[in-house]
């Protein structure tokens, strides 16, 4: 992207106070990897910071800028220079996929094909002495459910207490996948209880609040916020998230709802203010006993859908949301038991707290 393309983008943002109303914002950098242009990402930052304070902007001093990045550049002396003038606005996370052999399977060197691995850890520890909340985020595929338990006990060894994870929603599951992947979760279930992990660290694999039947009335929202995460790429096409430009995609073309010359088409941008999880879900997926908890992608439903339709909800990860559940009730099961025969069930609903992560 150029300078001046991220300029025109921020301009038509902060000119425009009627059509974004929302009390913060989160400016996101997401790439390939955003830290190989941290001059550049530096240099927006001031701008927005200077332009936010001569509008008088209702952000000022309410925004954060959120980083994700794959961690290897992190030490330099421009990424941590630019760390230190915007801490306090801002959140980064660091991908780093679990044990060696398991994030040296997908995060290779184009050229060598070396992974990438040593390269990452040995920047985690300043990460986290600079943002000590700061979680990370674990993406499975089929090639990777041997390595799930031994990775999730790996971060928390190497002291990242929150792992949020999850299996790609596109559909690429192999027959007997499930069972695997539920094997694996329980075995990471009973580490985590025998070991007393529990106390301090969070898995999202394990949450009390999934594999239960929905009240659509109360609980009818989309899952994720495409059409409310404006996106622009470097030639300065808006999506309603990057999911749904080219280079996302597979099958489908690009789903384009304006640009910075000439801004938003509400009617392109019409479609995904009206979703909700009725109006894409087959009935199956509406009276699952398990349904609460199972997620969706927008852009992967558009991608994977058979015609030009956001309204066509993807359910690829079927099997597995319901391994996932039938793990998740033994990890709950099992760990309240283990806390009434030591006396510390209510103990552990008292201090029982919701840890989140960095915005990332």
């Amino acid at each position: 992207m150029t300078w001046e393309t991220a300029k025109s983008f921020i301009d038509m943002i902060l000119s425009n106070e009627k059509e974004f109303k929302e009390e913060s914002v989160v400016w996101e950098f997401i790439g390939g990897e955003p830290f190989l242009e941290v001059e550049l990402i530096d240099k927006i930052c001031d701008y927005l910071k200077v332009r936010m304070y001569e509008l008088n902007h209702h952000w000022f001093n309410s925004y954060r800028f959120s980083i994700s990045t794959n961690g290897i550049n992190y030490h330099t002396t421009e990424v941590q220079n630019f760390i230190r003038k915007n801490q306090n606005h801002l959140s980064i996370g660091i991908t780093i996929d679990g044990t060696q052999k398991k994030h040296d399977l997908n995060r290779v060197y184009k050229i060598t094909e070396r992974g990438s691995y040593k390269d990452v850890l040995r920047n985690i520890p300043l990460w986290l002495e600079q943002f000590p909340y700061a979680g990370t985020k674990v993406t499975i595929s089929s090639s990777d459910i041997p390595y799930i338990s031994e990775s999730v006990i790996h971060l928390f060894a190497i002291g990242i207490h929150m792992i949020n994870i999850n299996v790609v929603f596109e559909d690429v599951w192999n027959e007997g996948d499930d069972v695997l992947f539920e094997n694996e979760l329980i075995k990471l279930a009973d580490i985590i209880i025998d070991r007393g992990y529990y106390q301090d660290y969070v898995c999202s694999f394990f949450s009390e609040n999934i594999g239960k039947p929905l009240d659509v009335i109360h609980d009818n929202q989309n899952w994720c916020g495409a059409g409310r995460m404006l996106s622009v790429d470097s030639a300065g096409n808006l999506y309603p998230c990057t999911r749904f430009a080219q280079y996302s995609l597979r099958d489908k073309k690009a789903w384009i709802i304006g640009n910075i010359k000439d801004g938003i088409d509400d009617n392109k941008l019409r479609p995904f203010l009206t979703l909700d999880r009725i109006s894409q879900s087959k009935p199956e997926c509406i009276s699952c006993e398990v349904a609460s908890g199972c997620a969706w992608c927008q852009g992967e439903n558009y991608d994977a859908a058979k015609t030009h339709t956001v309204y066509e909800r993807s359910t690829a990860i079927c099997k597995m949301h319901k391994a996932r559940v039938r793990a998740n009730n033994y990890y709950w099961n099992k760990l309240y038991r283990k806390l009434e025969l030591e006396g510390l069930r209510e103990q552990f609903e008292a201090n029982k707290r919701v840890v989140k992560p960095d915005l990332c």
